[in-house]
């Protein structure tokens, strides 16, 4: 079933001003956020479970960050970026909406910061919404630390549509991206330790609970 995107946008809730400020500079500006429909998805989802941490990679410009702190107003957030620009432009905005009580920017690459540099935490939820070709390696290295019956949530699996393509029609700078989210997503449905479902919202989100 195909919906336009104007008739998906007439369901979309109002939003904060700062937010509507961010969605204008990531257009703008080339920087990757949610999309609107993925994030009222992730967001309803993150109602029903009602996590008190969530740990998220890839902050980009704190937008998805300050979407979850908004709506889960008791829930504590650490979110890692390691882009430094993106990072500071992250903390100036959560700052502004006085979510810097409740939201931790770690700046650094996923891969390589240690449990040190998320004060040894534990987390009920986990977004994964970093680099595309990695995610299994994200999902292998921070799984351990999410608490028993805890969710972890992956953006983009559609990876704009290229997921869908033949390999041979997408382009060959983005080939290798692609078969590393293909074979994420097979040994993730295989995974004896979660249960994953797959919602076909925004761009596409892998949604695991762990057993």
């Amino acid at each position: 079933m195909n919906i336009s995107e104007d008739f998906m946008k007439n369901l979309i809730k109002p939003r904060e001003s700062i937010l509507i400020e961010m969605e204008q500079y990531a257009l703008e500006n080339h920087v990757p956020i949610m999309q609107l429909s993925g994030m009222e998805a992730l967001l309803q989802l993150l109602s029903l479970q009602k996590p008190s941490s969530i740990l998220e990679l890839g902050t980009a410009i704190g937008y998805s960050s300050m979407r979850m702190a908004m709506k889960l107003e008791a829930t504590e957030i650490v979110t890692v970026e390691r882009d430094e620009h993106k990072a500071e432009l992250a903390k100036e905005y959560i700052k502004r909406a006085n979510l810097d009580n409740r939201i931790q920017v770690v700046t650094g690459d996923a891969l390589e910061i240690n449990d040190e540099d998320l004060n040894n935490q534990r987390f009920d939820a986990i977004f994964i919404d970093a680099a595309k070709g990695q995610y299994k390696k994200f999902f292998e290295k921070y799984a351990p630390l999410l608490n028993d019956r805890g969710v972890i949530y992956c953006d983009n699996i559609l990876l704009n549509g290229l997921s869908e393509l033949p390999m041979e029609d997408v382009p060959r700078r983005k080939r290798t991206m692609v078969r590393n989210q293909h074979q994420f997503l097979e040994w993730l449905l295989q995974h004896p330790d979660y249960d994953t479902a797959f919602f076909p919202v925004g761009d596409g989100m892998l949604v695991s609970i762990k057993r």
